[in-house]
């Protein structure tokens, strides 16, 4: 198999990181596509109970998957730091790490969710007509997980090398045969949610499969070997210490979101339907922007490594704006679109209704979330994890459960819930780049 490494650190930043972004972002949406197609299938064949039943499940799947993310992103800034500075057995060494890592984390978060699925959807007071729907297909999902983390394993590898077409192909497929095979569990079969959670968990693995064959395949340095497969430590600690904090802090989001649906449930079931169709676009809009985080940091590693503190900057500047302007374009076409993107999870007029609450504020808000991100993005970049963690445990995730505790218990209305995510998003973010901005100072005398 002939190279599919990438330099990305000379030639214009603008292009590069449109071009390396594109197939990532395209492959950020087929992933969330999965889930979504769950969603749309039972909101139209199986009824508004099974509807209800997946989409009361969405927090939960976004806390143990963002984990897997998490890590991901990890082990792309660590492989793209060593490929910047062509050092071939560090290369070497965080690729077979990531691998036994991920495998591990895939399997103890099946085990997690699996065991303690039907508690924590409990104490989310899902709704009693929902709560078995919701833990069946929750348990059949979760058989995915180990999948899933190998995918996000190599996605990882061939992003920090700059092939992000690859993924996409692989990607395309499984997403292509997740749609398919929901369509015959449902409506031939008639399984409902566990038909949806089978053909999410076979697609998964069909993903894996592939893209792990190619790292086996590549002759690159970052390829995989079997014989190779061990744990080094030094690059096992600095996985976990890039990537555990990484990891914690999607699923503390997630954990923090759990609150939120807690105060959604607390309404009607058609609002809790709503907010599930609604809450798609969260998926859709941020995986975009999130193909510009994963450029930021791919490219700052890279250019890090190669001991280019310019092309740092920019690289960080560049990313910010192309996300910058994905939100502000797509939360306007949302407002603008919204109840044709409702209806193709749900023909309930009422539900439709509901959602538009969400997405109305929403629309307006993402934008603002692109200065936290990718700032987050760039310190990881440049080795700093930890306390971005940290920032953002503060002023996201405990602001949020404050904020429903405090201004959503007082006013007790839909739109005081959802306005707690752009406060949010602003505070973390202001945060976040003035530690930024004190990282990249001593990082630039550093390579002076």
């Amino acid at each position: 198999m002939k190279s599919s490494a990438q330099n990305l650190t000379s030639g214009s930043l603008w292009r590069q990181i449109l071009v390396f972004s594109i197939p990532l972002m395209l492959s950020n949406l087929l992933q969330v596509l999965f889930n979504m197609s769950d969603i749309a299938v039972v909101g139209h064949f199986a009824g508004s109970m099974a509807l209800g039943s997946v989409g009361s499940t969405t927090t939960l799947v976004t806390m143990f998957t963002g984990f897997l993310i998490g890590l991901s992103g990890g082990i792309n800034v660590l492989t793209a730091l060593y490929l910047g500075a062509r050092n071939k057995k560090s290369t070497s060494d965080i690729v077979h790490s990531a691998a036994v890592i991920s495998l591990t984390a895939g399997l103890l978060l099946f085990l997690a969710g699996f065991t303690f699925s039907r508690q924590i959807l409990l104490l989310l007071n899902t709704k009693e007509e929902l709560i078995e729907g919701a833990v069946l297909y929750i348990r059949i999902y979760f058989l995915g997980m180990p999948a899933l983390a190998m995918y996000n394993f190599g996605n990882a590898v061939f992003s920090a090398a700059g092939d992000t077409r690859r993924p996409l192909l692989y990607l395309s497929i499984a997403g292509v045969l997740n749609v398919f095979l929901n369509l015959f569990f449902v409506i031939v079969w008639n399984m409902g949610a566990a038909g949806v959670g089978a053909a999410s968990a076979i697609s998964q693995y069909v993903s894996a499969f592939l893209i792990i064959r190619d790292l086996l395949a590549s002759k690159d340095i970052f390829q995989l070997r079997l014989s190779s497969l061990r744990l080094h430590p030094s690059s096992a600690r600095d996985i976990l210490r890039i990537g555990i904090p990484c990891g914690l802090q999607n699923s503390i989001f997630a954990i923090a979101n759990l609150f939120i649906q807690l105060g959604v449930n607390s309404f009607s079931a058609i609002m809790v339907a709503g907010n599930s169709a609604a809450a798609n676009s969260d998926a859709l809009i941020y995986d975009v922007m999130a193909a510009f985080y994963t450029a930021c940091a791919s490219f700052m590693s890279q250019n890090y490594g190669a001991k280019k503190p310019e092309r740092v900057m920019k690289s960080y500047v560049v990313s910010l704006t192309y996300s910058f302007g994905a939100g502000i374009l797509l939360g306007g076409l949302l407002i603008l679109f919204g109840e044709p993107f409702l209806s193709l999870f749900t023909s309930d007029p009422e539900v439709i209704a509901a959602g538009m609450k969400r997405l109305t504020i929403m629309g307006f808000s993402y934008g603002v979330s692109a200065f936290m991100d990718c700032t987050i993005a760039a310190s990881r970049a440049l080795g700093k994890s930890v306390v971005p963690t940290i920032i953002v445990i503060l002023g996201s995730c405990v602001f949020r459960v404050a904020w429903v505790y405090t201004i959503f218990a007082w006013y007790k209305t839909i739109p005081s819930l959802y306005l707690l995510y752009i406060f949010s998003w602003t505070i973390t973010a202001a945060a976040e780049i003035i530690y930024f901005r004190r990282v990249y100072r001593k990082t630039v005398s550093q390579m002076a």
